[in-house]
This record gives C-alpha cells, structure tokens and sequence, in this order.
C-alpha cells in the first residue's frame, strides 16, 4: 500500500508580542506526526485552540512549518506558487467547514465544478466527470444551472463535497464539514463521506471537536491537545477506554456518544 500523505515530526511556533513589549513563542504544533492513505478513515479531534487549524494549513501547504515535513508518496510538500503545486492539488482535496466561504454565490453549481478541473489543468470529459461527482454526492443533475443561494445548507456542503471530487483525489482533508448543519443535513453528509470511504476508497482526513461524528466515520482517531498528540488508536478501543485527561474532557462533553461496533 502506498504511504499517502504524511506528516513527520511537525511543528509550529507562531511569534506574539509578550510583555513589555518582548516577541513571544507560541506553539501551536509541537511533533505531530500522522499518516493517512486511500481507503483510510482517520479522526482528528481536539478542543478548540488545539491545533488543528494549524495542522489542517500545513498539510495543504498553505502554511510552513517551523519544523519537521510534509509528504505524499514519499515526494516533499512545501508553500509555494500555485503551478509547484497542481500535482498535489490533484491528490489531496480540502472540504470546507463553511462552503459559504468558498463557493462563489454568482456562479452556478456547474461553474462551481469546472473551475477546479481548469485550475488543475484536468483533461478528459469535464460534463461526464461533473455527473459522476453530482452522482456521488448524490444530487441531481437538475442543480447544475442553480447558485448557491437557491440551495439549502445541505446541498451546498454536498457541491463543495463534489467539487473536492471532481479532480479524483486520493485524499479528502474535511474540517468540520457537519459543523452547524440539523440532524438530516448532518446524517447526509456524514453517509456521503462514509460511503466514499467505503466503496471508492477516498482516504479521509476527519478534522472536528464531534466525538460523535468521528465514532461514526472514522476507523482511527488522534487527539490533539496543546499541539501535541496526546492519544490515537482504534476509535472504538480508544472511546471506550480514554487514557488522556484531554480526551476523557471530550467525551464527557457529548451527553450519548454512538458507537460502531462494526467499525474497522
């Protein structure tokens, strides 16, 4: 099995100003290491202020890390102009939180779709990769010539899911995809990227403070507190037996948390 994205050893200091008037170190990384490849479901969770949102930059090389390296297939990922970094464009695909802030309200859902495949230099047969994308988050194909504005909360994040899809990346980084949908919305979306794991073999990064959603979704589960990662395993095992105060605080905060007894 190939090694897909992985991280090693990073870290991220981020430079405040302190008292009276000193630059202050800020660790909002400190050695993380994780591995995610096709067909992988792995959860990261944590409090707010723990990191993720920085790990989450690094790994789309938006960001560099103080430290440490970020590769896909062995091949190095680093910050820099947009032509560097179509390849790995192509291979790992980011679904937003908020598909509000990345899906333009004066463009249709078909222009939505293709811009990627442009913007990616993606050949083949832009209309028929568009309908399978449509089809695999399970939309019709009577939303093409609708704006955002004209969808509801759950379709929406559904088109940002599709269009994520559309350059056939091996990997998906969600950050809190779910995050602020009702329950059907949220069960939707959930059963979409469940489904993509499972049959097409998408490996998935599942970023989100949802223990819930996570025990759902994902086979394997790191928490991330204070930039480190302070537990991973199994997600049943480590849900059922949380050895961290972080993780322990986590769960406690979700009043009745589902388990997947036939999770992987």
């Amino acid at each position: 099995m190939s090694a897909g994205l992985e991280a090693s050893n990073l870290s991220h200091t981020y430079r405040g100003r302190g008292f009276p008037g000193r630059r202050r170190a800020v660790p909002a990384l400190q050695n993380v290491s994780l591995q995610v490849a096709a067909g992988d479901s792995l959860g990261l969770v944590g409090s707010s202020g723990s990191g993720k949102s920085t790990l989450l930059r690094s790994l789309l090389a938006l960001e560099p890390a103080s430290s440490g390296t970020v590769q896909f297939d062995g091949r190095p990922v680093r910050p820099g102009p947009a032509s560097s970094l179509r390849w790995y464009r192509r291979l790992v695909q980011y679904v937003p939180q908020n598909p509000a802030g990345t899906l333009d309200p004066r463009m249709t859902v078909r222009e939505l779709l293709v811009e990627p495949l442009r913007q990616l230099n993606t050949g083949g047969d832009h209309p028929g990769i568009i309908a399978e994308a449509l089809k695999r988050v399970e939309l019709p194909p009577s939303l093409l010539d609708r704006r955002p504005g004209e969808l509801s909360g759950g379709q929406n994040q559904r088109v940002a899911i599709a269009r994520s899809l559309v350059p056939s990346p091996r990997i998906l980084l969600a950050d809190e995809p779910v995050s602020g949908l009702d329950l059907p919305l949220r069960n939707t979306v959930l059963a979409v990227l469940d489904t993509l794991v499972r049959r097409d073999g998408v490996g998935l990064l599942f970023v989100s403070h949802d223990l819930a959603a996570v025990a759902r979704l994902c086979a394997h589960t790191a928490v991330l507190s204070a930039g480190r990662i302070v537990e991973q395993g199994p997600t049943s095992a480590l849900l059922a037996d949380p050895q961290h105060q972080a993780t322990q605080e986590l769960i406690r905060s979700v009043p009745r948390l589902p388990t997947d007894k036939n999770r992987r």
